[in-house]
């Protein structure tokens, strides 16, 4: 019993190790190695035999594999997410240069809502505010 203790720490311990060492691509390769370790090592404490290491450490890595794979997955489709609401607020974002009474420029951001302009202080503009209108509130 304590020599098949052993044998699955043992295993386990080396899976976790290449891991760490080697690191993954991707969840799912992460989750078959570790799930084959794993797997590996409760075969082996179950069957007693290399058939049930190989068969303990198949399905692990299956199981690994499935579970790394819908992590990717989700990593996948929250990134697209991200990258589509950024294009969104790029294309709804205006920059208008404002010129200042000693000829430095400064940027001011408006953000585009349905007919209206919103500027950065929250103020709403029924139009395309002009340069002067601007100037009145972010220029010197």
């Amino acid at each position: 019993m304590l020599k098949t203790i052993i044998s699955v720490g043992l295993m386990v311990s080396l899976g976790l190790g290449t891991v760490i060492l080697t690191g993954c691509e991707s969840d799912a390769q992460t989750g078959a190695l570790i799930g084959t370790a794993a797997g590996a090592g409760i075969g082996q404490a179950i069957g007693h035999n290399t058939t049930g290491t190989l068969i303990g450490a198949g399905v692990g890595a299956a199981g690994g594999y499935l579970l790394g794979n819908e992590s990717d997955k989700n990593k996948a489709k929250k990134e697209n997410q991200q990258q589509m609401t950024q294009i969104r607020e790029e294309q709804n974002t205006v920059t208008v240069w404002i010129t200042n009474s000693n000829n430095s420029k400064i940027p001011v951001k408006l953000r585009k809502d349905g007919p209206n302009f919103i500027g950065p202080r929250g103020e709403i503009y029924q139009n395309m505010p002009t340069e002067a209108e601007l100037k009145m509130v972010y220029g010197f």
